[in-house]
C-alpha cells in the first residue's frame, strides 16, 4: 500500500482552511453588520469589545463590513502559517520586548482556540508529516542489532530514544543517547568486583570514558571483545562533541548510532 504523503498535506491545508477558528465567527459580525442586526452582539461579545466594534460600525458601515469579512479571507488563509509559528515560538527562547504586534485574526484565533488547541494540533499534524520522508530514509541506513546476552530495560530504552532521534533529525540528542545507552550496557556488563571498583574510584559518578578506561585495563577479567574499546570510544568522542562542542550532522550522528550499535553487539556476546 502506497501512502502519498504530500496528498495528506494536501488534505491537512484543506481540513484546516476549512475549520480555521475564528472565521465563521467573523464572517457572523460581518453579515450582523450588513443586515442593520449589529445590536444582536452585545449579548455575544464583552461590553468593552462590543462598544469598541459598535463605533467603528458607525464611522464607516461599508468599511467595517468588508474589513471583518477580509479577516474571515485572512484567517483562513493563515491558519497553517500561524500555527507553524505559534509552535515555533514555544521551543525557542523569546526577547523581551522583541515581540512584534500580532495581527487581530492571530489574536482571535489564540481567543478561540482556547479549549479545543486546534492551532497547535495542525502544527503538529504538519510537523509530523514532514518528517515522514527523511525519517524513512534514514531508517534505511540502519540494520536490527542483534545481540547474544541481554542488557536492560533500562539501556533498552536509551537505544529506541537514540535511535528515535535520530530518525527525526534531532542528532545532537542522538549522539547524547548513545553515550548513555552504552554507559547503562558497560554497567550491567562489569563482574562485580570491577563495578564495586568503579563505585568507589569515581563515586559513583563515572562516565562512559572513565568506564571504558578500566574496561580497557581489565578486558581478561570482563571477558569482553578486545575491539569493543576502540568502536565505544568513537561514539564517546561524538557524545563528548555533542555536549560541548555544539551542534552535529546528520552523518556524525548517524556514525556514532551505527557505532554504538556495533559496540553493543561486541559488548553483548554470550
Amino acid at each position: 500500500m502506497t501512502i502519498d504523503i504530500e496528498r495528506l498535506e494536501c488534505q491537512l491545508l484543506q481540513m484546516s482552511a476549512e475549520g480555521a477558528p475564528g472565521r465563521e465567527f467573523c464572517e457572523s459580525i460581518a453579515e450582523l453588520a450588513r443586515t442593520g442586526r449589529f445590536a444582536q452582539l452585545r449579548d455575544v461579545l464583552p461590553g468593552i469589545v462590543y462598544d469598541e466594534l459598535w463605533a467603528r460600525y458607525q464611522q464607516d458601515t461599508a468599511a467595517f463590513v468588508s474589513g471583518w469579512r477580509m479577516l474571515a479571507h485572512e484567517m483562513q488563509q493563515g491558519f497553517i502559517q500561524h500555527a507553524r509559528q505559534r509552535l515555533t515560538s514555544l521551543t525557542r527562547l523569546q526577547q523581551a520586548g522583541s515581540i512584534t504586534v500580532t495581527p487581530a485574526w492571530q489574536e482571535i484565533q489564540r481567543a478561540l482556540d482556547g479549549q479545543q488547541n486546534d492551532l497547535l494540533r495542525a502544527a503538529f499534524a504538519m510537523e509530523l508529516l514532514e518528517l515522514v520522508e527523511p525519517a524513512v530514509l534514514r531508517a534505511t541506513h540502519l540494520r536490527e542489532c542483534v545481540v547474544s546476552a541481554p542488557s536492560s530495560e533500562e539501556a533498552d530504552r536509551y537505544l529506541d530514544e537514540a535511535t528515535r532521534c535520530y530518525f527525526l533529525g534531532l542528532f545532537t540528542a542522538c549522539a547524547v543517547m548513545c553515550r548513555s545507552v552504552l554507559e547503562e550496557a558497560i554497567k550491567q556488563r562489569l563482574p562485580a568486583s570491577l563495578t564495586r571498583l568503579v563505585q568507589t574510584r569515581y563515586r559513583k559518578t563515572a562516565t562512559l570514558g572513565n568506564l571504558l578506561h578500566e574496561v580497557n585495563n581489565n578486558l581478561l577479567l570482563t571477558g569482553i571483545d578486545a575491539e569493543f574499546p576502540h568502536v565505544a570510544n568513537k561514539v564517546n568522542d561524538v557524545g563528548k562533541k555533542a555536549v560541548h562542542q555544539g551542534l552535529l550532522s546528520e552523518d556524525e550522528a548517524r556514525d556514532c548510532l551505527q557505532n554504538s550499535r556495533k559496540a553493543l553487539e561486541l559488548l553483548l556476546r554470550a
